[in-house]
């Protein structure tokens, strides 16, 4: 399979005229936003039940309270200054565990516990062994699972480690973003390296034996400068792994953005030269760049994985997890099953008025198609290897060449830009474009209609 030969590289104000467009982040395909209500509760525990009974599932858990609201933050939590709401939160969803464990078709096995929010960390140790007490009742949580957590370094303590840690804690990520007092001042969060350090240190006290910290580019007067000073505190904490996400400003969709003042954010040109020096400086230190935005080292599980092809991509980012099925818990956490997408209802309220009903909260989804496997595959193989195989993906799913013809004619323009190439049937995203794969990636998406503010800009 052959295309345009490639012309002169662009230069990046051509690059970003071009391309920087908007697309899905692809943690799933279909995306989110095809879901709908016609996926209930009585879908999903159709498909629950259904569930084979000796494949291992893994488990996310929605905590969407914090101790602050930062202003770039794009999910669901809103931020509290008393404990009660989280207790009650607890309450409801061990109810929603008994709800789930009356669906299933037996005590399942579980490979993965996935603590999100929100602050996790806003648990105490009691809530924290309620919950995985419950777990452990309805799961057969294996001994070496990974149980993973995401954290608040401004509210984390020694002794909320040490409790979590009794209880599996292995895996962590702790939030950063950048550590100039003037961005942190521009979006609501302020903390030191000094707190980042002892938080690491905690961590590591306690055994848990990978750390990830998030970093964002593109905040607020943000610059090269103090994105390379960021890392170059962060990289001596030699954590595991490093996530660079690039900051989605969407102020129609989250109200608090509107505090973040439009004119003190970098345009696309800057935002693209923090990533590019983000990246360039992270390899320097000795990390593998996996996929489009996380960082590993050598030796971790997640670049083992990446370079031997079996790295997978779900609503958490990249995963080494290949389970078949995720089930959520808590508003707003989405499930992953064979069948399909389910979605609980967002809003706080809904979900723990649907809770109390004795109701399973879903309140959308999406069934899957043979087509959304078939492209799925080439979504999720792009995303993660930044490479395909067409024609094996056409042969595991009885497809032709043929049927993504039309597919293959629009990736001429980034052959001829030099962002992707061709080696027989295997397309390969090139370097100069991995900051575009999530393009390239929709162009196999059948579901896509573009849409001012349905998705974040891809520079």
């Amino acid at each position: 399979m052959t295309l345009a030969l490639a012309s002169a590289p662009l230069s990046q104000a051509q690059l970003i005229a071009k391309y920087d467009g908007r697309a899905p982040r692809y943690t799933s395909y279909p995306t989110a936003v095809q879901f709908t209500p016609a996926v209930n509760a009585a879908a999903y525990r159709a498909w629950l039940a259904e569930l084979a009974t000796d494949d291992p599932v893994s488990l996310y858990l929605h905590i969407p309270f914090c101790a602050r609201l930062c202003w770039y933050c794009g999910c669901n939590t809103r931020a509290v200054n008393r404990h009660q709401p989280i207790s009650d939160y607890v309450q409801l969803l061990l109810q929603e565990l008994s709800l789930l464990e009356a669906a299933l078709p037996a005590r399942l096995p579980a490979n993965a516990v996935h603590l999100g929010g929100g602050t996790p960390n806003m648990l105490n140790a009691d809530e924290l062994a309620a919950i995985f007490g419950g777990l452990r009742h309805v799961f057969d949580l294996s001994p070496d699972a990974e149980i993973a957590a995401e954290l608040d370094p401004a509210v984390l303590t020694r002794d909320w480690v040490r409790a979590a840690a009794f209880h599996g804690l292995n895996r962590a990520s702790l939030g950063v973003q950048n550590l100039d007092p003037v961005v942190q001042q521009a979006v609501n969060r302020k903390e030191a390296f000094e707190e980042i350090a002892a938080c690491v240190g905690w961590l590591r006290e306690a055994g848990v034996r990978s750390i990830n910290l998030d970093l964002m580019y593109g905040l607020p007067h943000q610059t090269v400068a103090n994105t390379l000073s960021t890392l170059d505190a962060i990289v001596s904490l030699r954590p595991e792994r490093l996530a660079l996400f690039g900051y989605a400003h969407v102020p129609w969709m989250k109200a608090h953005q509107q505090l973040i003042a439009d004119d003190a954010l970098p345009g696309p040109s800057e935002r693209l030269d923090q990533s590019e020096a983000a990246a360039e400086r992270l390899i320097a230190e000795g990390y593998v760049q996996i996929g489009l935005d996380h960082f590993a080292l050598p030796e971790d599980e997640l670049a083992v994985a990446a370079a031997h092809k079996r790295l997978h991509r779900n609503f958490q980012g990249y995963t080494t997890d290949g389970a078949k099925t995720l089930l959520g818990l808590g508003a707003s956490s989405i499930g992953s099953l064979p069948q399909g997408f389910v979605q609980n209802v967002a809003q706080e309220l809904g979900w723990r008025q649907a809770v109390a009903a004795g109701q399973l909260p879903i309140a959308r989804g999406v069934a899957i198609t043979a087509d959304d496997r078939f492209r799925g595959e080439i979504i999720e193989r792009l995303m993660c290897d930044l490479a395909v195989d067409l024609q094996a993906v056409c042969d595991r799913h009885g497809r032709a060449l043929a049927d993504i013809s039309g597919e293959v004619a629009d990736l001429c323009p980034f052959a001829r830009d030099g962002l992707v190439e061709w080696d027989g049937a295997v397309l390969r995203v090139t370097e100069p474009g991995r900051v575009l794969v999530r393009s390239v990636a929709a162009v196999f998406d059948a579901h896509l209609a573009p849409e001012a503010g349905r998705h974040s800009r891809t520079i």
